[in-house]
């Protein structure tokens, strides 16, 4: 498969998507991300890496990072985990407060606000050094130990999260937090801005395609049987309130961020990464997803 050839196609079938949607204004830090930007890259599982456009160029990975922390967190507590986080899609928006609190402070799945707020809880409990571990963590999985958080996209989101307080809150007052909710929120907010490059996402998501192979990446160790489950968590639930619409065009598991990248895998073969910053009114990449959905039109290569 000349995947070089492909990626170089794809970029230029998509160009005319390149105005549509709009970048994640509600962060200001992300507001001033130069929207004109595209970058993919695929890592194969026989090491060979095909970059397009500005694959090597770093963006906050924003919720992306959320597939991290639910590797180190199931390695940590294995099924117990289910007991405070459940594996279902939402049907709402990633940052619902109403259906946190119809379900009495259990949030639907990892991957939405909630969900993720909790992991950061279970976390730091666990983690001696929360941020350096976890950031060695997620170095370890990309073979780059120059992945950084980025202070100014973290401070820039507590600033205004408002809303992840409340969530945070309604959390702690349904005993699903265990620690102080200011701790718990200033990692979770730096989690959200660790910056990576299209070529880093790609090789960082390469062990959860290719689940056959022992995962152990810094002391985090997982199951064949657990990283089958994450996949299948990706599949239905990585895409906020659009993973049906993304299942249906694109046929991968994967994640999505409102930086503008998705992150995809498939099965034994490759893992891939996307990135423009303009996003669709449910919080995803319109370019990534045009994107994704030519590369596995173009490949025949889904799940599916």
């Amino acid at each position: 498969m000349n995947y070089q050839q492909i990626l170089k196609d794809i970029h230029q079938a998509i160009l005319p998507y390149a105005q549509e949607g709009k970048q994640a204004d509600y962060i200001p830090a992300l507001a001033r991300v130069n929207p004109e930007q595209f970058g993919m890259c695929i890592h194969t599982i026989q090491g060979r890496t095909f970059p397009e456009g500005d694959a090597f160029v770093p963006f906050s990975i924003q919720s992306i990072s959320k597939v991290f922390s639910l590797a180190a967190c199931l390695s940590f507590e294995g099924d117990e985990l289910w007991r405070r986080v459940s594996k279902e899609p939402s049907g709402t928006a990633f940052n619902s407060l109403i259906q946190l609190e119809v379900e009495k402070g259990i949030p639907r799945n990892p991957f939405i606000n909630a969900g993720a707020i909790v992991l950061a809880d279970v976390l730091l409990k666990h983690l001696k050094h929360p941020e350096d571990d976890f950031l060695r963590f997620v170095r370890a999985l990309a073979g780059n130990n120059r992945i950084d958080y980025n202070p100014e996209v973290a401070s820039s989101e507590q600033a205004c999260g408002y809303l992840n307080a409340a969530i945070a809150n309604l959390l702690k007052y349904h005993h699903n937090i265990e620690g102080e909710i200011e701790r718990v929120l200033h990692f979770y907010f730096l989690m959200c801005s660790v910056e990576m490059t299209c070529c880093d996402l790609a090789r960082a998501f390469l062990p959860f395609a290719n689940h056959q192979k022992p995962f152990d990446f810094d002391g985090i160790r997982l199951t064949a049987s657990q990283v089958k489950r994450i996949n299948a968590i990706m599949q239905t639930c990585g895409f906020y309130d659009e993973a049906g619409e993304f299942s249906y065009l694109v046929g991968l598991p994967g994640k999505s961020g409102v930086g503008g990248g998705i992150a995809a895998i498939y099965p034994k073969r490759y893992a891939v990464a996307v990135w423009s910053p303009r996003l669709n009114a449910k919080g995803n990449s319109v370019m990534g997803i045009k994107a994704l959905e030519l590369l596995t039109t173009e490949t025949q290569e889904s799940i599916f």
